[in-house]
């Protein structure tokens, strides 16, 4: 755990405003909800000179993330942006239910418009990277650190994968399936075979694997090897052939399906689910890998895990070196608020909120 989270806090670095593409129509109040900007016509009108603070929190334990992006956006939208006096809490930071993460003092008519927007972006940051977190948790329950790949090119808008991408990076996920993904540190996505360059090869496996190796020589040999719905034996089939120069196999078997292996051993079935990717069809990959010998090749999964699932796996000793995650970690489940709270320097919330001073805020020059 401490281990996680000195690797979290250690790649962590500050983004600035040439990191981010907005769309310039953000000034124009496009993405604002209406009564944003009627409001700030409103206080131009009647409310010109009045000084507000803006502080931002949200209701659950959480990895904090979004800040960078949301301080470029005032920093590139706001009017007189230098006059604004902002406080923020870091990406990465742990953060508790109600504690205020962000704050904003200035007036209203030049930033106000971007409330929701800022707890947009908050929202959807620290959703994904509070997942990832918990899920790289999880991978490493058995006591040993193991990957988890960022997959989530697939789950959602392509135009979101860069912040997702940037949000699964502070949630500890060490590689993500697409360059996008790793636009905003420099980096490049990584990935091997998917099951339509195995059926471009007519189901030869051992084809595909060849083609693969023969045009990128210097990768990992990472073989996809539920294409034909019997992991184990297309796993030898290729460490076989392959031999030191494989180094995993990825099992990616639909939740619909029972692997061949079970259908040959009928007598194993009865006491667990058989479909999909299951403890016990690992534990036989595993040992029919090593029964010949193939000790170094590691084993990936990939297909529907979740926080849960992996912590069933680990708990239960499964030899998974690797986890693939996609859709489970997309998932906005944390939501962000935006109160005025002082006016002037008084305190001014509506009821049931109030001025949540934060020391651990920091001063954003």
């Amino acid at each position: 755990m401490k281990e996680i989270e000195l690797k979290l806090k250690g790649e962590i670095k500050r983004l600035t405003n040439h990191t981010f593409k907005f769309d310039e129509r953000v000034k124009d109040g496009w993405f604002s909800a209406v009564y944003f900007l009627k409001t700030r016509d409103i206080v131009n009108k009647y409310l010109q000179d009045n000084v507000v603070t803006m502080q931002f929190f949200q209701r659950s334990n959480a990895v904090l993330c979004g800040t960078d992006e949301v301080i470029a956006l005032i920093k590139t939208f706001a009017d007189n942006p230098d006059e604004l006096e902002i406080y923020s809490l870091k990406d990465g930071d742990k953060i508790t239910p109600f504690e205020t993460v962000l704050t904003i003092t200035g007036k209203y008519q030049t930033f106000g418009y971007l409330e929701g927007i800022i707890d947009g972006i908050l929202s959807r940051r620290t959703s994904v990277a509070t997942n990832v977190y918990n899920v790289v948790k999880a991978a490493s329950a058995s006591g040993k650190q193991k990957q988890v790949i960022f997959m989530g090119d697939r789950d959602d808008h392509f135009t979101t994968q860069a912040g997702d991408g940037y949000a699964a990076h502070i949630g500890g996920a060490t590689a993500k399936a697409t360059h996008a993904m790793n636009e905003w540190w420099g980096k490049q996505g990584m990935g091997t075979m998917p099951h339509a360059l195995i059926q471009l090869f007519n189901g030869d496996l051992v084809a595909a694997t060849k083609a693969y190796q023969e045009t990128f020589p210097e990768d990992e040999l990472i073989a996809l090897v539920d294409y034909n719905n019997d992991a184990i034996a297309d796993s030898l089939k290729l460490a076989r052939i392959f031999g030191d120069d494989l180094k995993g196999v990825r099992v990616d078997t639909s939740r619909t399906l029972i692997d061949q292996y079970f259908l040959r051993n009928q007598h194993l079935l009865g006491t667990f689910d058989p479909r999909g990717v299951n403890a016990e069809l690992i534990f036989a990959l595993r040992k029919a890998l090593d029964d010949e010998g193939f000790n170094h090749v590691k084993i990936v999964v990939s297909g529907g895990f979740n926080e849960s699932r992996i912590l069933e796996f680990e708990e239960a000793g499964v030899p998974v070196d690797t986890y693939g995650i996609g859709s489970s970690l997309l998932k906005v489940n944390i939501g962000f608020t935006g109160d005025n709270v002082l006016i002037n320097g008084e305190h001014a919330a509506k009821a049931g909120r109030r001025y949540r001073p934060n020391p651990r805020l920091e001063k954003v020059e």
